[in-house]
Order: structure tokens, then sequence, then C-alpha cells
């Protein structure tokens, strides 16, 4: 009975998880984030309950997104005002401030009654790996990313690199010269 206790609480306490969005699409990210804000991962979850975790988002900045959204996909708003209206498209929203596409993406997606701007504060987004050691204190759990993000070149050694299998060894004939570069001219001023 007392092991029953311990989960009761696991269940009710908020957790922090973090989340690394580099390489990452922001939109695809933010419906697993928001499942964690909204606390949809609980067994006790009700869309009426205020139950979510708290999620820290690193390398924002380095968010992806797919073909040409970044110039295509625009966000709107407006003040209320006569003649208030404003449109930006990702990219430039995106050097403004470069946490901005994540927290609308994550904006969006959860539905719009009173417990939004709720659960948006336990958003925390950061725009590279440099977190507060207060909030790195907290953070119990990771969630695992949605996309692969395969080694580049300059991850590998060079014994990695080496040792690599080659497909094929070009012959000799079928390679291509390499060219010499030209020799600058000297002249001598006399």
């Amino acid at each position: 009975m007392a092991y029953n206790r311990v989960l009761q609480w696991s269940v009710m306490t908020r957790s922090w998880w973090l989340y690394d969005a580099e390489n990452q699409c922001a939109f695809k990210s933010a419906r697993k984030i928001v499942d964690y804000l909204q606390g949809k991962h609980k067994p006790i979850y009700h869309p009426l309950s205020d139950i979510g975790d708290h999620v820290v988002v690193i390398n924002t900045k380095l968010v992806a997104m797919r073909d040409d959204r970044w110039r295509k996909f625009t966000y709107s708003h407006h003040t209320g005002y006569a003649g208030g209206f404003s449109r930006a498209s990702a990219w430039r929203l995106h050097d403004m401030d470069p946490t901005k596409v994540m927290h609308k993406a994550c904006y969006q997606r959860i539905k719009g009654n009173l417990l939004r701007p709720n659960i948006m504060r336990r958003l925390h987004l950061f725009p590279d790996d440099n977190v507060p050691d207060e909030i790195m204190a907290n953070i119990s759990d990771q969630i695992q990313q949605i996309q692969i993000v395969p080694k580049q070149l300059e991850d590998y050694s060079q014994l990695e690199r080496d040792n690599f299998p080659q497909i094929f060894e070009w012959p000799e004939k079928e390679m291509m010269p390499k060219k010499k570069q030209p020799e600058l001219l000297q002249t001598e001023d006399t």
C-alpha cells in the first residue's frame, strides 16, 4: 500500500522535462511538447484539469523546417486597432527572436481555452544550450527527439573516415588529374 502512495505522488507532481530542438521540425516538436505541457502522458489526464509538466526546450535557434517553409510560412498579428494588421515570414520572426517560432508553434497546438496561458507559462525556451543552473537542477527526464539527426562528416574522427569501407576503387585511368595552380608572375621592379 505504501508503494501506491509513491506512485500517486509521482503522478500528481509537476516534473521537468528537457527537449533538444536542434535540427527538429518546430511543428512536429510542438505536437509532442504540448502533450507533456497538458499532462496527456499521465494516467489522470482530463481536458479541464491543469496537471501538465514543465518543459525546457534548448537550441531553438537551430530548429528546422521542411522545404521552403522558412520563406513561405507567415505569422499574422493584429493589434485590434484600425490598420494594426501585420504579417511576418518565419525566417524574419526567427531572426528577431530565435525562440518565437517554437513558442508560436506550441501556442497554436493548445486548444484556445482559459487554461492556455497557464500551460504556456510552463514552457521554458532557450536559443542555445545555456540554461540557468536553477532550472537544470529541476530537470528529471528528457523527451526523445522526433527526427533522428545523422552525424555530420566533421563529427567523425580521421581514423573512422579512413576505416570506412569503400564500395570500389577508382581505376587510375578514370581519375581526373589534379589541376596545377598557375604560378604567379613575378616582376622585378628595377
